[in-house]
């Protein structure tokens, strides 16, 4: 038997099949305006959505691992952010958001009972949330430097990935500290050669390095980036996950030969600005 076919973890790609991949459910719900969501979720229809997205991600192929809520804090159902998955484990973050310091700590059972090991920690004063990380590559690794990740936090990622070169852009303020946005905000892979964007927002450098790349850009809309337009989940080559409601990304995807597929998220999505990247922390990828 290969080491392929009896690997677990491993993910330093965005666009690979999706394998297997970390949710957890919602929960923590009533401290909605503390962690800065827009509305009050409904705990009957965000459970249902939940559930719904994760068959969606079971449909795809993937083992999905389900992890009990967090009762006090509803930004925990946003997986991605507390840590990276590379292909020697889990390397645990320090968000920048202060109410979310202790979600890293809080995973490492969860990633230990999964089989992945912790391989390095992020320490203070270093701050990094896995929305601000982009594999471009299997050896190249994309950090957005804003409010939620500073440059120390860059420095640290770094020094957990030996071998992988790491590359800082610096974020637009926008609507500034109070509002989540991360590299993830305007950028996701597609495939090697294909990403989907929100240009208006994008670093001059970046756009430079992907056209270096040879990579292809589908453009969102001015129209549907505050609906999360950019924010799409690869589940592997040209097969993408994307929140319900932006029909005219959908159809620029899907004229660039995407199979795209949507899920409902107006309680689990949009009230808490996150899309389906957040939602996953993907484990394996080949």
């Amino acid at each position: 038997m290969t080491r392929e076919a009896t690997r677990t973890y491993g993910a330093q790609t965005m666009t690979a099949k999706l394998r297997r991949v970390l949710v957890r459910r919602p929960g923590g719900l009533d401290r909605w305006r503390e962690y800065g969501w827009r509305a009050e979720p409904d705990a009957t229809r965000i459970a249902a959505e939940h559930e719904a997205f994760a068959a969606l991600l079971e449909e795809a192929g993937a083992e999905v691992v389900v992890e009990e809520a967090n009762d006090r804090n509803p930004d925990a159902v946003y997986v991605y952010d507390p840590v990276l998955v590379g292909n020697d484990g889990a390397v645990l973050l320090r968000p920048g958001k202060e109410g979310r310091r202790g979600e890293p700590a809080a995973m490492e059972a969860d990633l230990r009972a999964a089989g992945i090991p912790v391989a390095a920690r992020l320490e203070a004063p270093a701050l990094a949330e896995g929305g601000d990380t982009v594999w471009l590559d299997e050896r190249t690794l994309l950090v957005g430097v804003g409010y939620r990740t500073n440059t120390a936090g860059v420095d640290a990622i770094a020094a957990a990935l030996p071998g992988v070169d790491v590359l800082a852009f610096d974020l637009p303020h926008l609507h500034g500290p109070g509002e989540v946005l991360h590299l993830m905000s305007l950028l996701s892979p597609l495939d090697a050669d294909l990403a989907v964007v929100y240009l208006s927002l994008m670093p001059v450098r970046l756009v430079e390095l992907l056209a270096e790349r040879g990579i292809q850009l589908v453009e969102v809309p001015d129209e549907e980036f505050e609906t999360m337009g950019p924010n799409v989940l690869a589940l592997g080559p040209r097969v993408a996950l994307a929140l319900e409601g932006n029909d005219e990304t959908r159809r620029r995807m899907e004229c660039a030969g995407v199979d795209v597929r949507v899920y409902r998220g107006d309680e689990l999505s949009r009230k808490g600005d996150g899309g389906p990247t957040c939602l996953t922390r993907p484990l394996l990828r080949a």
